[in-house]
């Protein structure tokens, strides 16, 4: 068990999810500084003494207005490095979103492999440790990096969700997929569902091929006629695989769709996109700030998770267990 005191740092735009964090831990987050120049350059700082201290930095990776997800990746990169310099312990990267995750294979000649190069950028920066939620691929996340990993899942924020809006239905369950690839994922919620609520849960999930950022297909597989069906995604961003599954739903007789994903990127008109569509309900995380009020989107906290990581980690233990 480790002696060195806990500290929970964040870059100035993932402040709130960072308090909450510290919250939970019993602590307050600590203070840096974070200037920017005329020219473009900024600095960061710890204002509180990291000396032999066991620091947790938390933020997300994403674009957003006047400021891009690279902006916010170089400035966690330089603050990580910072804290190692000025004598911190040990330094972990808490990154509930972590950008580039959706590019950790080539699909085309000469493509880049940016999941395995952020993976290099935040060792070489000093980070003993990265901690994310629900990364795209759990599988090339952990592969990409030498530093200790941890994999938060997001499974019981959401089966909490669901189980609570679903625990009355009558008509017949399912548990949908919004492609292929998400298949896994959506049938491990559908187990955990079916023990919690006592009742067999159907599956199903509808096609889906991307190639040069469009999307086709649309083709459901599995039978929703007068169900209630959870659709189940790691990520909603522009909103067209959602819109597609949705679509594809209704026109196969859906009485009821609740969409849940672990993050809620809504770029671009995605908000707008999704809107008019028959959603009784859309959950998401708050990896990724969201507006307020949210309209039809519940956001569900996530820091009593991450809160719980960090505790393990700073006191030995157990924490791969969260993985699980």
């Amino acid at each position: 068990m480790t002696a060195s005191p806990l500290k929970i740092f964040s870059l100035d735009a993932g402040a709130p999810l960072a308090d909450a964090v510290a919250g939970e831990l019993g602590i307050e987050r600590s203070a840096h500084e974070e200037r920017d120049f005329a020219d473009g350059e900024h600095k960061l700082r710890p204002l509180d003494d990291v000396e032999a201290a066991d620091v947790y930095v938390v933020q997300s990776l994403y674009g957003a207005a006047g400021s891009s997800v690279d902006d916010k990746l170089i400035r966690l990169l330089f603050f990580i490095a910072t804290l190692r310099d000025v004598g911190a312990h040990r330094v972990t990267a808490v990154v509930p979103y972590l950008c580039y995750g959706r590019k950790d294979r080539r699909t085309k000649l000469r493509d880049p492999l940016s999941s395995r190069y952020l993976a290099s950028l935040f060792e070489a920066m000093g980070a003993d440790a990265v901690v994310t939620l629900d990364a795209h691929n759990q599988a090339a996340f952990e592969n990409a990096f030498r530093c200790r990993t941890l994999h938060l899942l997001a499974q019981p924020l959401l089966l909490d969700f669901a189980a609570n809006r679903l625990r009355d239905e009558t008509r017949p369950l399912v548990v949908a997929s919004p492609d292929v690839g998400g298949v896994k994922r959506a049938e491990a919620l559908r187990t955990a569902m079916g023990e919690r609520l006592g009742r067999e849960i159907g599956r199903a999930f509808v096609e889906k091929y991307r190639s040069g950022g469009q999307l086709s297909g649309g083709t459901l597989v599995g039978d929703v006629r007068d169900a209630a069906v959870l659709v189940v995604d790691d990520l909603i961003s522009g909103g067209g695989t959602i819109e597609r599954a949705v679509t594809a739903l209704r026109d196969a007789g859906a009485a009821k769709i609740l969409v849940t994903a672990s993050h809620g990127q809504f770029s671009g008109d995605a908000r707008e996109r999704l809107s008019p569509l028959s959603i009784d309900a859309i959950a998401v995380t708050d990896s990724l700030p969201q507006p307020a009020p949210a309209g039809q989107i519940a956001v569900l906290s996530s820091a009593p998770l991450l809160a719980e990581a960090i505790r393990r980690l700073h006191g030995g233990g157990p924490a791969c267990e969260l993985s699980l």
